[in-house]
Order: C-alpha cells, then sequence, then structure tokens
C-alpha cells in the first residue's frame, strides 16, 4: 500500500512539473527557402544570410509572463483590440479612466500580440531583444496608484527602447554578443525621467548592430543578437529602415503604445520613414545621451517614435530634463505652455515652407505639397547646392574611437570584457559567423583611422558650416520648415544639429511607406510638431499594416 501510495505522489509530482514548466510558443523554422527567395531581391542588402536569431530563445524571453498570458483569452484579445490598436494616448487614457480596461491588461495585450505574432514563422518582425521581466507588477502597481491622470500622460503606458539604451532591469547590447553580458547598469537618464513619469518600460527592441556604423552594406535591422528585422509592411520585401529598425516596427505593428530610437544621422528618420510612424530626432543637446551606447557624442540624440503627432508631444516632454554628465545637455526650458496644448490649436494657415525643387519631380511629395497649399500654407521653392560632406566619416570613426571605450568604463557592466573598437573586432574574428556574418569593415576603419582630435575639430567645423549653408534659407526666407523626403536630407540636418520630423506621407504603389520630413531650425520642436500636427489631420495618411491588423 505504501509502495502504491508512493508511486502516486511521484506521478502527481512529475504531472505537476509538467503542468507548471512553460509551454514553448517560439519554434526555430527552416528558412532556407525564405533565403533562397531573398537572394533575388533586387536590393544587395536585402539579400540576407539569415533571419532568425542565433543567440536569442524567445521562450527564454516570455518565460516570466507565462502564467498571466494562459489566462489571457484570445476572446479578451479580440474584445480589447478595437480600444487599443492605432489609438494614442489621449484615447488609451480616457479608456483606462472609465474602467473599460487597466494599465494591467494594457500591458498584457501587448505582450499576447507580440507573442502571438513572433511565434508565427510567417508573420514574425524579429523586433524584440528583451522584455522587461517586472512589468506585469510595475502596471499592477500604476493601477493602484493612478489617481486623476491627465489624458495627455506617459503614466502607465507600455512603450519599448532601442536596445543601445541601458536600464537597471533588462541587458543592453547594442545588438552585439560583445555586449550581452552588459546585464548590471543602471538606467540612462531619459529612462529614469520616464519611470519619474510614470512610463512601463516594456522591453528593449532590435536594431543595426551597433547602430549601423558596423558592417559596411550590410542589411539595415540586423544583429548578431537579435536577428534580421523585417518591415511589417512588405516582410523581406522592403527595408526597415535602420538603425532604430526595432522602434519603427514595433511602433507600426501595435506592439507598444511608442518606442524610443537614437539617431546620429538617419536612425530615427529612416526607420520612422519606411515604418509609416511619426518620429522626431531633436535639436542636440534637447534629451540627454548618458548611458546610451555611442556612435558620437557629437551627433548623438534620442528621439520619441509613435503613431501619432499628439503621441509624439507626451513622449517627449516626458524625457525632458537637464543631465549635468551630458556636456551637449542644455539647461533649457522647452517645457513652457505644455506642447499638446500648442499642438491641438496649431493650422497650416500662414506657415512658410520651403520646398525642395530637386523632390518635386516625386509625384507624392508633389500632391503633398499641393494639399498644404490648398490648405493655406505659403510655399517657396528652394534650390540649394548641394552639400560637401568632407570627412564625415572621419568624425564617426574618432568620435567612436573615443566614445565608446568612455561609455564602457562609466556606464558598462564590469563583466564585459571589451574596452574599445579595436578590442570587439579581435572578439568577433573568434567566430565571425555568429558574431560577424556580414563582415566588421566600419569597425575596421575606425581601428586605422589615425585623424588626431586637433585635426577632428577642423572636420566638425567644416562639416557643420556646410551644413547651416545648405539649411540658411530657413532664415534668409524666414521659412517654418524645410520639407523633405524620408531621411534624404538627415546628413545635412545631423551636421548642422537642427532637427527633423517624419510623418507619414502615403504609400507608393506598391505598398512601400513613404513619409513628409520637416526641417527646422535648432530648438525648434514645437513649431515642427505643429505643423506635424496640422499635417497629420489634413492628410490621415497612416495605415495599418494590412498583415498586422
Amino acid at each position: 500500500m505504501k509502495k502504491i501510495l508512493f508511486l502516486f505522489a511521484i506521478t502527481l509530482l512529475i504531472i505537476s512539473c509538467k503542468e507548471e514548466s512553460p509551454k514553448k510558443q517560439f519554434k526555430k523554422y527552416d528558412e532556407s527557402a525564405e533565403l533562397a527567395t531573398q537572394q533575388k531581391h533586387q536590393n544587395k542588402r536585402m539579400q540576407f544570410k539569415l533571419i532568425q536569431s542565433k543567440y536569442l530563445d524567445m521562450n527564454a524571453v516570455f518565460a516570466p509572463f507565462q502564467k498571466e498570458l494562459s489566462q489571457f483569452s484570445e476572446e479578451e484579445y479580440n474584445a480589447l483590440k478595437p480600444m487599443i490598436l492605432e489609438q494614442d494616448i489621449p484615447t488609451l487614457q480616457t479608456h483606462i479612466r472609465n474602467g473599460d480596461f487597466s494599465y494591467e491588461k494594457l500591458t498584457l495585450f501587448y505582450l499576447y500580440r507580440i507573442r502571438k505574432f513572433e511565434s508565427d514563422s510567417t508573420k514574425s518582425l524579429n523586433s524584440i531583444i528583451a522584455l522587461n521581466p517586472n512589468v506585469l507588477e510595475e502596471a499592477r502597481q500604476k493601477d493602484k496608484e493612478k489617481g486623476a491622470n491627465s489624458e495627455y500622460s506617459i503614466y502607465g503606458m507600455p512603450i519599448f527602447l532601442k536596445d543601445n539604451i541601458d536600464t537597471n532591469d533588462m541587458p543592453t547590447t547594442a545588438g552585439a554578443i560583445a555586449l550581452v553580458e552588459n546585464k548590471n547598469t543602471t538606467d540612462a537618464f531619459i529612462v529614469e525621467q520616464l519611470r519619474a513619469n510614470g512610463a512601463l518600460i516594456l522591453g528593449k527592441v532590435n536594431l543595426s548592430e551597433w547602430a549601423y556604423f558596423f558592417c559596411s552594406g550590410c542589411p539595415l535591422g540586423y544583429s548578431a543578437v537579435g536577428g534580421q528585422t523585417l518591415n511589417p509592411y512588405g516582410r523581406g520585401k522592403f527595408e526597415t529602415g535602420g538603425s532604430s529598425a526595432g522602434s519603427g516596427v514595433t511602433v507600426a505593428a501595435n506592439f507598444a503604445v511608442a518606442a524610443v530610437g537614437t539617431e546620429t544621422s538617419g536612425s530615427i528618420t529612416s526607420p520612422s520613414s519606411l515604418n509609416s510612424v511619426v518620429g522626431l530626432k531633436p535639436t542636440i543637446g534637447v534629451l540627454s545621451r548618458s548611458g546610451i551606447v555611442p556612435i558620437s557624442s557629437t551627433l548623438d540624440t534620442p528621439g520619441p517614435m509613435t503613431k501619432s503627432i499628439i503621441d509624439n508631444a507626451i513622449f517627449l516632454e516626458a524625457m525632458f530634463g537637464y543631465d549635468a554628465k551630458d556636456a551637449a545637455s542644455i539647461d533649457k526650458n522647452l517645457k513652457e505652455n505644455k506642447f499638446q496644448n500648442a499642438i491641438l490649436e496649431s493650422s497650416l494657415k500662414g506657415k512658410r515652407f520651403g520646398v525642395l525643387k530637386g523632390l518635386l519631380t516625386d509625384s507624392i511629395y508633389n500632391a503633398t505639397v499641393q494639399k498644404m497649399k490648398n490648405a493655406g500654407a505659403e510655399i517657396i521653392e528652394i534650390n540649394p547646392e548641394r552639400a560637401q560632406f568632407k570627412g564625415f566619416t572621419t568624425l564617426l570613426n574618432i568620435d567612436m574611437k573615443h566614445d565608446l571605450p568612455s561609455y564602457l568604463v562609466n556606464y558598462a557592466d564590469k563583466n564585459v570584457t571589451v574596452k574599445s573598437v579595436k578590442d570587439v573586432t579581435l572578439f568577433n574574428l573568434q567566430d565571425s559567423i555568429l558574431r560577424a556574418p556580414y563582415g566588421q569593415q566600419l569597425f575596421d576603419g575606425i581601428v586605422k583611422d589615425t585623424t588626431t582630435l586637433e585635426e577632428l575639430e577642423v572636420v566638425k567645423k567644416g562639416l557643420t558650416s556646410e551644413g547651416v549653408k545648405f539649411l540658411q534659407d530657413l532664415y534668409d526666407k524666414k521659412l517654418d520648415a524645410i520639407l523633405s523626403i524620408n531621411n534624404y536630407h538627415s546628413g545635412v540636418a545631423a551636421v548642422a544639429k537642427y532637427p527633423t520630423l517624419t510623418v507619414p506621407m502615403g504609400y507608393k504603389n506598391n505598398g512601400e511607406p513613404i513619409s513628409l520630413t520637416f526641417i527646422g531650425k535648432p530648438f525648434s520642436e514645437r513649431t515642427l510638431l505643429k505643423a506635424g500636427y496640422a499635417f497629420e489631420q489634413l492628410t490621415k495618411a497612416r495605415k495599418v499594416p494590412k498583415n498586422y491588423e
């Protein structure tokens, strides 16, 4: 009898363990046929060598949420979808205030949605690198403490960070195997600001490795840690843009309320444009860069990526703050009169926009300019001389050569063994198939560059002068902004240190998104957002990706 009871107890224990073990939702699939198709792509950067990450185990990433997700049904997901999908922050906050759902349910909705699509080999976008294991508990706490929050608040909103931004609860890898031990870091300054304002950090998203200053001619949105990010508007058909590929993709696919990107030259503008989302690259110094894996202390900046202008303004405000650790941080009060109040009252009437004559051959741009003119905007055709970017790569090389070691000493986990760009190149050579399948030509170039800091200053001054000269019409013709397409003039805006705002403009005949980019004067973020809001209301161009509705 005792033997029977013992065997019964063992059987129950085994059954119990099986029930408690996480169900494997994510399975590796044979991608050979998909890769063979990609080799025929006309764009060489789209001829992928691999798609799935060889490093990540998404089952482990989702393990902390197994219990809660097992109790969240498809019926509940579908009931919440109309109230959450494509909705802006004020609408979400109103639903929560009305008791339609809680911050916890909102977070669960996104987790369920991410798992639903990312575990489907025909729809996975490889956009996620890490999830905050504490996010549901943090959401429950937000529900307890919510009080009377403004509908224009980031409070309780689940947002993503590009995986080059430090947090105290997830590793920061910049997509590189060399940084997978970068686990014990403190929150970057902008993350401190976001948390202080009540934002929920949902997780970290994929990016072009080392912010796309690593390999030459390699795919946008690829990293050794995260694999190949794919565009929801054309999976394997269209580029994701880079380097903030995961930030653009997750916002476009409604995997979170919003995401933070970073830009040196085009890295917010490009993925925002190609994923039909709103992206703001602020003036250098408006947002802190402390605790962010760098390329260039001269040009780097984080910025908000959202589905709407109003969300962008709310998100931007939540990251504001003077940071004494960032030499570029500006103690400037941009928060006078809340951004959203000014934005909601905006109009295109009487606004003066510079239209680049050479771009008018683009039918969508041309039609958009005409719509703005019909809405009362003053259109001034301009034709600036082509800017000369002599020394641009040198600037990035020498800044990275000095700025990366500074980050590794001051912010990285002490278990990270690499201490310089050269260390990273040597580390990658130990297993180049896993760590650098497309090569590391740009990192090799950094190591070889012998430009001195004194010579670098001359290069910087020359580049800034070229950029400002190209954009001089902003002042000479008293323009509110210059209108460009996608990231066509990101380099000019970068070296001039001028802000840019990208807003969905439409779709090409093949379905690829195209966006209008506003280039403004330094510290004209409010002016850009007002113009962007009026344009957004006029056109309402953004559409949900067809297979991600």
